[in-house]
C-alpha cells in the first residue's frame, strides 16, 4: 500500500471533527478573543479552515520562504465562508495527495522565514507535523474558545462532556 493512502484516510477522519468544530463557531462571536495576545475566534477559525491548503504547497514545491512582514492573514467574512473554504481546501488536498508517490513523500522540503532556515524534513513529516498536527492543535484551541463562549463542544475522538 502506498504511504499516502492511510494519510488520506487520516485527513478525511480529522476533517469530520474539524468541520463540526468550525460549524459551531457563533457568528456573533467571530471577533471575540479570550486574551489580547490570543487570536480572535475569526482568525483562529480562518487559520484552521485554510490549513489543508498547505498540502498542495508541500507536495508541489520543495522550499517555502515566508516573509512575515508581507503576510496578511486571511479572515473569513462569515462562518459559512470559513466552512466553505475548509471544504474546498480539504477536497483539493485529497486530490493532490492521490497522485503522490512514496518517492515524492521522502523528498526533503524546507521552510525558511525571511531567508533564515527553520527546518528541512521529508514531505511525509511535513504533512504530518506542519499540516495535520498543526490543524489538530488549533482545533483544540477552538474547542476551548467554544467552551468559554458556552457553545457545546462536539465529539472529536470520543464523546465530549457536552455529548454524553
Amino acid at each position: 500500500m502506498p504511504i499516502i493512502d492511510p494519510m488520506i484516510q487520516e485527513l478525511d477522519y480529522e476533517a469530520i471533527s474539524t468541520r463540526k468544530m468550525l460549524e459551531r463557531v457563533p457568528e456573533a462571536d467571530l471577533d471575540w478573543q479570550p486574551h489580547p495576545k490570543s487570536m480572535s475566534m475569526r482568525r483562529l477559525a480562518s487559520h484552521i479552515a485554510e490549513s489543508p491548503s498547505w498540502v498542495k504547497h508541500t507536495l508541489e514545491t520543495t522550499v517555502l520562504d515566508l516573509d512575515l512582514s508581507k503576510m496578511t492573514p486571511w479572515l473569513g467574512a462569515s462562518v459559512a465562508e470559513i466552512v466553505a473554504t475548509f471544504d474546498r481546501d480539504i477536497a483539493e488536498a485529497r486530490e493532490v495527495m492521490k497522485g503522490c508517490t512514496d518517492e515524492a513523500l521522502m523528498e526533503n522540503w524546507t521552510l525558511t522565514i525571511s531567508g533564515k532556515h527553520v527546518f528541512t524534513m521529508p514531505r511525509v513529516a511535513v504533512l504530518r507535523a506542519m499540516v495535520f498536527s498543526h490543524m489538530i492543535h488549533h482545533r483544540g484551541q477552538l474547542g476551548v474558545y467554544l467552551r468559554l463562549r458556552g457553545v457545546p463542544v462536539p465529539q472529536v475522538y470520543g464523546p465530549s462532556a457536552d455529548e454524553r
